[in-house]
Protein backbone atom coordinates (compact mmCIF):
# COMPACT_ATOMS: atom_id res chain seq x y z
CA UNK A 1 0.00 0.00 0.00
CA UNK A 2 1.42 3.56 -0.69
CA UNK A 3 0.74 6.23 1.75
CA UNK A 4 0.85 9.61 1.01
CA UNK A 5 1.37 11.72 4.47
CA UNK A 6 1.00 15.83 4.87
CA UNK A 7 3.01 17.41 7.24
CA UNK A 8 6.05 14.50 6.90
CA UNK A 9 8.66 16.62 7.97
CA UNK A 10 7.58 18.06 11.67
CA UNK A 11 7.19 15.65 14.50
CA UNK A 12 4.34 13.05 13.76
CA UNK A 13 5.47 12.76 10.45
CA UNK A 14 8.69 11.14 10.87
CA UNK A 15 6.98 8.47 13.49
CA UNK A 16 3.91 7.95 10.50
CA UNK A 17 6.96 7.33 8.42
CA UNK A 18 8.45 4.78 10.09
CA UNK A 19 5.36 2.98 11.24
CA UNK A 20 4.29 2.75 7.77
CA UNK A 21 7.80 1.68 6.67
CA UNK A 22 8.10 -1.06 9.19
CA UNK A 23 4.73 -2.28 8.33
CA UNK A 24 5.21 -3.07 4.62
CA UNK A 25 4.02 0.21 2.99
CA UNK A 26 4.99 2.94 0.60
CA UNK A 27 5.53 6.17 1.87
CA UNK A 28 5.67 10.02 -0.09
CA UNK A 29 5.55 12.94 1.61
CA UNK A 30 3.89 16.79 0.62
CA UNK A 31 5.16 19.27 3.73
CA UNK A 32 7.13 22.58 3.88
CA UNK A 33 10.98 22.06 4.60
CA UNK A 34 11.95 20.60 8.09
CA UNK A 35 12.98 22.70 10.68
CA UNK A 36 16.56 22.70 11.61
CA UNK A 37 17.30 19.84 13.83
CA UNK A 38 14.36 17.92 13.21
CA UNK A 39 13.93 14.12 14.03
CA UNK A 40 13.49 13.93 9.54
CA UNK A 41 16.35 14.88 8.80
CA UNK A 42 18.27 13.19 11.45
CA UNK A 43 16.89 10.14 10.49
CA UNK A 44 17.61 10.72 6.83
CA UNK A 45 13.89 9.80 5.96
CA UNK A 46 14.73 11.78 2.47
CA UNK A 47 16.10 8.38 1.06
CA UNK A 48 13.23 6.30 2.31
CA UNK A 49 10.29 7.82 0.64
CA UNK A 50 9.16 7.39 -2.80
CA UNK A 51 8.43 10.91 -3.43
CA UNK A 52 9.29 13.61 -1.19
CA UNK A 53 7.26 17.05 -2.42
CA UNK A 54 8.27 20.38 -0.85
CA UNK A 55 4.64 22.04 -0.85
CA UNK A 56 2.72 25.11 0.96
CA UNK A 57 -1.11 23.31 1.12
CA UNK A 58 -2.09 26.99 0.65
CA UNK A 59 -0.98 26.36 -2.79
CA UNK A 60 -4.00 24.34 -4.55
CA UNK A 61 -2.33 24.66 -7.56
CA UNK A 62 0.72 22.58 -6.57
CA UNK A 63 -0.92 20.65 -4.08
CA UNK A 64 -3.16 19.04 -6.27
CA UNK A 65 -0.42 18.26 -8.94
CA UNK A 66 1.76 16.92 -5.96
CA UNK A 67 -0.79 14.60 -4.99
CA UNK A 68 -2.21 13.25 -8.83
CA UNK A 69 2.45 12.56 -9.23
CA UNK A 70 2.60 10.68 -6.14
CA UNK A 71 -0.99 8.84 -7.06
CA UNK A 72 -1.11 7.00 -3.92
CA UNK A 73 -3.57 4.68 -2.34
CA UNK A 74 -4.10 6.41 1.01
CA UNK A 75 -3.34 10.13 1.83
CA UNK A 76 -2.97 11.56 5.99
CA UNK A 77 -3.47 14.90 5.72
CA UNK A 78 -1.41 16.04 8.82
CA UNK A 79 0.43 19.49 7.43
CA UNK A 80 -1.20 22.20 9.78
CA UNK A 81 0.47 25.25 11.97
CA UNK A 82 -0.32 23.45 15.41
CA UNK A 83 0.63 26.19 18.08
CA UNK A 84 -1.71 27.80 19.77
CA UNK A 85 0.88 30.82 20.52
CA UNK A 86 1.97 31.12 17.14
CA UNK A 87 -1.46 31.59 16.23
CA UNK A 88 -1.66 34.83 18.55
CA UNK A 89 1.11 35.77 16.71
CA UNK A 90 0.16 35.22 13.01
CA UNK A 91 -3.81 34.16 12.48
CA UNK A 92 -3.80 34.58 8.88
CA UNK A 93 -1.69 32.22 8.10
CA UNK A 94 -3.16 29.66 11.10
CA UNK A 95 -6.72 30.34 9.03
CA UNK A 96 -5.35 29.95 5.86
CA UNK A 97 -3.03 26.92 6.58
CA UNK A 98 -5.42 24.93 8.81
CA UNK A 99 -8.87 25.87 7.02
CA UNK A 100 -8.03 26.51 3.24
CA UNK A 101 -5.03 23.90 2.89
CA UNK A 102 -7.03 21.67 3.85
CA UNK A 103 -9.73 22.39 1.51
CA UNK A 104 -7.31 22.51 -0.95
CA UNK A 105 -5.69 18.75 0.02
CA UNK A 106 -9.89 17.86 -0.23
CA UNK A 107 -9.63 18.83 -3.74
CA UNK A 108 -6.61 17.13 -4.49
CA UNK A 109 -7.42 13.63 -3.34
CA UNK A 110 -10.85 14.18 -5.37
CA UNK A 111 -9.11 14.86 -8.42
CA UNK A 112 -6.83 11.49 -7.58
CA UNK A 113 -7.78 8.47 -9.34
CA UNK A 114 -5.66 5.93 -7.15
CA UNK A 115 -6.61 7.17 -3.44
CA UNK A 116 -8.68 4.74 -1.67
CA UNK A 117 -9.24 6.46 1.38
CA UNK A 118 -8.62 9.57 3.39
CA UNK A 119 -8.10 10.34 6.89
CA UNK A 120 -7.84 14.30 7.48
CA UNK A 121 -6.11 15.10 11.09
CA UNK A 122 -7.33 17.66 13.02
CA UNK A 123 -7.47 18.04 17.44
CA UNK A 124 -9.01 18.09 20.74
CA UNK A 125 -8.87 21.06 20.53
CA UNK A 126 -11.68 21.50 17.54
CA UNK A 127 -14.32 21.25 20.87
CA UNK A 128 -16.05 24.36 22.03
CA UNK A 129 -14.35 24.18 25.80
CA UNK A 130 -16.91 24.04 29.01
CA UNK A 131 -14.30 22.32 31.28
CA UNK A 132 -16.26 19.47 31.93
CA UNK A 133 -15.07 16.41 33.78
CA UNK A 134 -16.13 14.00 31.29
CA UNK A 135 -14.51 13.59 28.52
CA UNK A 136 -15.81 15.25 24.56
CA UNK A 137 -17.55 12.92 22.39
CA UNK A 138 -17.91 12.92 18.82
CA UNK A 139 -21.25 14.13 18.65
CA UNK A 140 -20.36 17.38 21.28
CA UNK A 141 -20.53 21.22 19.44
CA UNK A 142 -17.27 22.53 18.13
CA UNK A 143 -15.63 25.93 18.98
CA UNK A 144 -12.55 27.54 19.10
CA UNK A 145 -11.87 30.33 21.26
CA UNK A 146 -8.01 30.94 20.00
CA UNK A 147 -6.88 31.21 16.40
CA UNK A 148 -5.58 27.76 16.24
CA UNK A 149 -8.29 26.15 17.70
CA UNK A 150 -11.00 28.07 15.39
CA UNK A 151 -9.05 27.26 12.43
CA UNK A 152 -8.78 23.39 13.21
CA UNK A 153 -12.24 23.51 13.98
CA UNK A 154 -12.69 24.79 10.60
CA UNK A 155 -11.15 22.54 8.96
CA UNK A 156 -13.04 20.03 10.86
CA UNK A 157 -16.22 21.30 9.76
CA UNK A 158 -15.26 21.77 6.28
CA UNK A 159 -14.24 18.67 5.60
CA UNK A 160 -17.30 17.13 7.55
CA UNK A 161 -19.37 18.88 4.67
CA UNK A 162 -17.37 17.40 2.13
CA UNK A 163 -17.72 13.91 3.31
CA UNK A 164 -21.28 14.56 2.95
CA UNK A 165 -21.46 16.24 0.00
CA UNK A 166 -19.09 14.57 -2.51
CA UNK A 167 -19.07 11.25 -1.52
CA UNK A 168 -16.34 10.32 -3.75
CA UNK A 169 -13.05 9.32 -1.70
CA UNK A 170 -13.73 7.51 1.67
CA UNK A 171 -12.79 9.80 3.96
CA UNK A 172 -12.78 10.44 7.81
CA UNK A 173 -12.05 12.61 10.07
CA UNK A 174 -9.45 11.59 13.21
CA UNK A 175 -9.41 14.13 16.76
CA UNK A 176 -6.11 13.52 18.75
CA UNK A 177 -5.29 15.19 22.04
CA UNK A 178 -1.75 15.91 22.97
CA UNK A 179 0.87 13.76 21.89
CA UNK A 180 4.64 13.09 23.49
CA UNK A 181 7.12 11.20 21.82
CA UNK A 182 11.71 11.70 20.79
CA UNK A 183 12.36 14.42 18.15
CA UNK A 184 9.92 16.98 18.95
CA UNK A 185 11.41 20.28 18.35
CA UNK A 186 8.66 22.50 18.60
CA UNK A 187 8.61 25.82 20.74
CA UNK A 188 5.89 26.01 23.31
CA UNK A 189 5.20 22.25 23.35
CA UNK A 190 6.03 20.95 27.39
CA UNK A 191 7.99 18.24 26.82
CA UNK A 192 10.85 19.85 24.41
CA UNK A 193 10.30 22.70 25.99
CA UNK A 194 11.21 20.37 29.21
CA UNK A 195 13.53 18.00 27.31
CA UNK A 196 15.75 21.26 25.97
CA UNK A 197 16.00 22.73 29.74
CA UNK A 198 16.64 19.71 31.11
CA UNK A 199 19.77 18.82 28.95
CA UNK A 200 21.29 22.02 29.11
CA UNK A 201 20.83 21.96 33.31
CA UNK A 202 18.09 25.13 33.24
CA UNK A 203 14.76 25.43 35.31
CA UNK A 204 12.09 25.66 32.35
CA UNK A 205 9.44 27.86 33.39
CA UNK A 206 5.61 26.66 33.06
CA UNK A 207 2.69 28.81 32.36
CA UNK A 208 -0.13 26.99 33.59
CA UNK A 209 0.93 23.72 35.65
CA UNK A 210 -2.51 23.21 36.90
CA UNK A 211 -3.92 22.97 33.46
CA UNK A 212 -5.06 19.29 32.84
CA UNK A 213 -3.96 17.61 29.61
CA UNK A 214 -4.40 13.86 28.37
CA UNK A 215 -0.72 13.11 27.42
CA UNK A 216 -1.16 9.93 24.94
CA UNK A 217 2.28 8.80 23.04
CA UNK A 218 2.33 10.08 19.92
CA UNK A 219 2.64 5.85 18.16
CA UNK A 220 -0.71 5.37 20.10
CA UNK A 221 -1.98 8.26 18.21
CA UNK A 222 -0.66 7.38 14.91
CA UNK A 223 -1.70 3.34 15.59
CA UNK A 224 -4.99 5.06 15.86
CA UNK A 225 -4.77 7.26 12.48
CA UNK A 226 -3.72 3.90 10.23
CA UNK A 227 -6.56 1.61 12.03
CA UNK A 228 -9.28 4.06 11.22
CA UNK A 229 -7.47 4.20 7.39
CA UNK A 230 -7.85 0.58 7.62
CA UNK A 231 -11.37 0.16 8.30
CA UNK A 232 -11.98 3.17 5.16
CA UNK A 233 -10.42 0.43 3.11
CA UNK A 234 -12.19 -2.14 4.07
CA UNK A 235 -16.25 0.01 3.51
CA UNK A 236 -16.40 1.54 7.21
CA UNK A 237 -15.03 4.03 9.72
CA UNK A 238 -16.40 7.34 7.72
CA UNK A 239 -17.21 10.00 10.04
CA UNK A 240 -15.40 11.44 13.46
CA UNK A 241 -13.41 9.86 15.83
CA UNK A 242 -11.48 10.62 18.77
CA UNK A 243 -7.83 9.08 19.60
CA UNK A 244 -6.73 10.05 22.92
CA UNK A 245 -5.36 8.37 26.12
CA UNK A 246 -7.97 6.53 28.81
CA UNK A 247 -8.93 8.63 32.11
CA UNK A 248 -5.69 7.86 33.96
CA UNK A 249 -3.86 9.83 31.59
CA UNK A 250 -5.72 12.77 31.97
CA UNK A 251 -2.95 14.83 34.10
CA UNK A 252 -1.68 18.08 35.24
CA UNK A 253 1.08 19.73 33.68
CA UNK A 254 3.38 20.34 36.32
CA UNK A 255 2.75 16.48 36.81
CA UNK A 256 4.38 15.67 33.99
CA UNK A 257 6.87 18.28 34.53
CA UNK A 258 7.91 16.98 37.53
CA UNK A 259 7.74 13.10 36.50
CA UNK A 260 10.14 14.14 33.31
CA UNK A 261 12.83 16.05 35.94
CA UNK A 262 12.62 12.79 38.06
CA UNK A 263 12.92 10.15 35.26
CA UNK A 264 16.10 12.86 33.78
CA UNK A 265 17.72 13.27 37.36
CA UNK A 266 20.72 14.87 38.00
CA UNK A 267 18.81 17.75 39.77
CA UNK A 268 16.44 18.53 37.07
CA UNK A 269 13.13 20.78 37.61
CA UNK A 270 10.78 23.50 37.23
CA UNK A 271 9.91 27.15 38.31
CA UNK A 272 6.53 28.98 37.36
CA UNK A 273 6.33 31.59 34.75
CA UNK A 274 5.15 34.75 36.17
CA UNK A 275 2.99 37.50 34.64
CA UNK A 276 -0.02 37.34 31.67
CA UNK A 277 -0.45 34.55 29.31
CA UNK A 278 -2.67 34.13 25.97
CA UNK A 279 -5.86 32.38 26.88
CA UNK A 280 -5.50 28.32 26.79
CA UNK A 281 -8.28 25.96 27.97
CA UNK A 282 -7.52 24.63 31.26
CA UNK A 283 -9.25 21.78 30.82
CA UNK A 284 -9.10 19.49 27.41
CA UNK A 285 -10.04 15.62 27.59
CA UNK A 286 -11.00 13.32 24.75
CA UNK A 287 -13.19 10.31 25.28
CA UNK A 288 -12.29 7.56 22.74
CA UNK A 289 -14.45 4.90 23.23
CA UNK A 290 -16.01 5.16 20.23
CA UNK A 291 -13.01 4.21 18.25
CA UNK A 292 -12.24 1.11 21.32
CA UNK A 293 -15.56 -0.10 20.53
CA UNK A 294 -16.05 -0.35 16.49
CA UNK A 295 -12.51 0.09 15.36
CA UNK A 296 -11.33 -1.99 18.19
CA UNK A 297 -8.24 0.11 18.27
CA UNK A 298 -6.92 0.89 22.21
CA UNK A 299 -3.58 2.39 24.08
CA UNK A 300 -1.02 0.34 24.60
CA UNK A 301 1.17 2.99 26.21
CA UNK A 302 -0.35 5.19 29.79
CA UNK A 303 0.78 8.24 31.03
CA UNK A 304 4.02 7.36 32.61
CA UNK A 305 4.98 5.62 29.57
CA UNK A 306 4.21 7.68 27.55
CA UNK A 307 6.56 10.12 29.45
CA UNK A 308 9.24 7.77 30.64
CA UNK A 309 9.88 6.31 26.50
CA UNK A 310 9.81 10.71 25.66
CA UNK A 311 12.64 11.45 27.95
CA UNK A 312 13.76 7.62 27.57
CA UNK A 313 14.61 8.59 23.68
CA UNK A 314 15.68 12.25 24.42
CA UNK A 315 18.41 11.24 27.15
CA UNK A 316 19.74 8.04 24.91
CA UNK A 317 20.16 10.75 21.62
CA UNK A 318 21.33 13.42 23.81
CA UNK A 319 23.66 10.83 24.70
CA UNK A 320 25.18 10.42 21.22
CA UNK A 321 22.82 7.46 20.20
CA UNK A 322 21.53 7.34 16.90
CA UNK A 323 18.09 9.20 16.32
CA UNK A 324 17.33 6.43 13.69
CA UNK A 325 17.69 3.48 15.61
CA UNK A 326 16.29 4.48 18.93
CA UNK A 327 12.97 5.30 17.20
CA UNK A 328 12.83 2.13 15.29
CA UNK A 329 13.78 0.43 18.60
CA UNK A 330 11.03 1.69 20.29
CA UNK A 331 8.47 1.25 16.93
CA UNK A 332 9.25 -2.60 17.36
CA UNK A 333 8.63 -2.34 21.27
CA UNK A 334 4.77 -0.79 20.21
CA UNK A 335 4.46 -3.33 17.54
CA UNK A 336 5.06 -5.87 20.06
CA UNK A 337 3.03 -4.98 22.93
Amino acid sequence: MHYLVTGHTGFKGPWLTLLLLSRGHQVSGLALDPDEGSLFDRAGLADQLVCDFRVDIRDAEATSAAVKAAAPDVVVHMAAQSLVRESYRNPRYTYETNAFGTLNVLEAVAATPSVRAHVVITTDKVYRNVDQEAGYVETDPLGGDDPYSASKAMADLLTQSWIRSFPGVPTAIARGGNVVGGGDISHDRLLPDLVAAYAHGRAPLLRFPRSVRPWQHVLDCLNGYLTLADALLAGSGLGQWNFGPGRDSFVEVGQVATLAAELWGGGAHWDLQPGDHPHEANLLALDASKAERELGWRNRLDFRDAVTWTIDWARRVHGGADPLTVTRQQIAAFESL
